[in-house]
């Protein structure tokens, strides 16, 4: 019998201990380093098991040693200085009393966005080694079978780490693709599944893009993905998972683009995994999409929903979470529907919507939702 399995978008709460040494390093203020792998390894273990006891079939390593799902790249390659321009999104700028509440309430993180000065070279692949070990570890430890690692397009670097060396944003898109593909295939040689985020393809449209037309900037989305295919050829894509979001925050999102303007570039990766936004209250509807145009999904995709919403504290009932799997089972069928999250739990290290303890109670609801679409096959 066919099993629905499991996995979510990858980030996940860190511990205190962990937030104070990763902010110890982004303020360049001393810490003990040897402690600080110490602390990484043991936090790893300690996610790696609550995700098993969750129900969660692949699993990540909660990307515990980054500040920051795309900027971490800063710390990991050279040619970064300076800051990049903050431009709040769209839809908080159009309502600025919300805005100012976030921002007194400490919900906007601060953290560190040099532009790119001088050339992107890699620092060497160390501390991703480091990663890749604690992750492999711990799965070991707890008898984990499947795990992911990931890791930031160059789309979405461009979009936080914006450009001011080379002369266009092609030519910057295709240095950061020869830059990260080291990266990129160093986690898949090491038996991890690599994940790539892609908020450039969706989130960049209101936040860096929005004065242009949706027509303009689907041929930057276009550009992104030619980008991004070019630094996985040489990764099989049944290796290869993609995430695209409208951004992980509590807000509007009145000016998200459509899932029906962006299918068919997201469709174009070299991924065989798509990740994607069903459950928050401005994408929950776009199930449609798949369905109106299940001819446009290439047969070898998986589909990874979204089925809990990451920025609220409601812990969704394991029968929505099932309902909302079986939309997908029954447009491509049983074997290409894998359940997940609709962004992750810990995007910015010490910031996140939901109550830790409570992100693995919804990851707990996900797992049981899919034991219930299994049970009915």
């Amino acid at each position: 019998m066919s099993r629905i399995l499991t996995t979510h978008v990858g980030s996940l709460p860190r511990s205190q201990e962990v937030v104070d040494f990763i902010f110890s390093r982004e303020n360049n203020h001393e810490y003990d380093k040897a402690e600080f792998d110490v602390c990484m390894k043991k936090n790893v273990s300690d996610t790696a098991e609550k995700q098993k006891n969750a129900g969660i079939d692949i699993v990540s390593d909660g990307e515990t040693s980054k500040i920051s799902y795309a900027t971490y790249v800063k710390d990991r390659y050279s040619g970064f200085s300076g800051d990049s321009p903050r431009n709040p999104p769209e839809d908080l700028k159009m309502f600025p009393s919300f805005l100012q509440r976030l921002a007194d309430d400490g919900g906007t993180p601060q953290y560190a966005r040099p532009m790119c000065t001088s050339e992107v070279r890699s620092k060497g692949q160390g501390e991703l080694e480091k990663d890749i070990a604690n992750l492999k570890s711990a799965m070991e430890t707890h008898g984990i079978k499947r795990g992911f690692m990931n890791a930031a397009s160059p789309g979405v670097i461009s979009l936080f780490l914006q450009n001011d060396f080379y002369p266009t944003r092609d030519a910057y898109l295709a240095a950061l693709a020869d830059a990260m593909r080291d990266e990129y295939e160093t986690i898949v040689a090491s038996g991890l599944d690599l994940q790539l985020d892609c908020p450039d393809l969706a989130l960049s449209r209101h936040m860096l893009f929005n004065d242009l037309s949706d027509t303009e900037f689907l041929k930057i989305a276009e550009s992104h993905m030619e980008a991004l295919n070019h630094a996985l050829k040489n990764i099989p894509k049944e290796k290869v998972r993609i995430h695209i979001c409208w951004g992980n925050y509590e807000g509007p999102h009145c000016c998200d683009i459509g899932m029906d303007k962006v299918f068919g570039t997201l469709m174009k990766a070299n991924a065989r995994y798509t990740l994607f936004e069903t459950s928050n209250p401005r994408h929950a509807h776009e199930w449609t999409v798949f369905r109106n145009r299940k001819n446009e999904i290439p047969d070898d995709k998986i589909l990874v929903p979204g089925v809990v919403d990451t920025t609220t504290n409601f812990v969704e009932h394991p029968e929505l979470v099932a309902q909302r799997i079986e939309k997908f089972v029954d447009i491509v069928g049983v074997d290409r529907v894998i359940a997940g999250s609709d962004c992750g739990f810990g995007t910015f290290a010490g910031f996140g919507a939901v109550d830790p303890d409570i992100a693995f109670a919804k990851l707990k609801s996900l797992s049981e939702g899919a034991t219930l679409v299994s049970n009915r096959l």
